[in-house]
């Protein structure tokens, strides 16, 4: 079940939303059906941008000569994390 979201517009911007609605010349039957559209392209873009910085992080991995390659020992980094996990909650609960 959704959740409703109410949003009070000023005079301009809402002339300018019911003009994309006009049964006429509107692309839009409704002003909610414009604003999940607006909404869905953001989020859209907002997904391309940060999908675009992962592949840029990425490519220096990709492309990076294997002599900086660290070799690492899967059982040892999970030893280390739960030993930090340990060392944290152990100083927690002191505090």
């Amino acid at each position: 079940m959704s959740e409703g979201i109410n949003v009070r517009l000023p005079g301009k911007l809402q002339a300018f939303v019911k003009e994309k609605c006009d049964s006429e010349a509107g692309f839009f039957s409704s002003a909610s059906e414009y604003i999940r559209d607006l909404i869905r392209r953001d989020y859209e873009s907002e997904e391309r941008r940060r999908w675009v910085a992962l592949k840029r992080e990425l490519s220096a991995g990709m492309t990076a000569d294997e002599s900086e390659f660290l070799d690492l020992n899967p059982d040892a980094l999970i030893a280390e994390a739960k030993k930090r996990k340990a060392d944290t909650v152990g100083s927690q609960n002191d505090a």
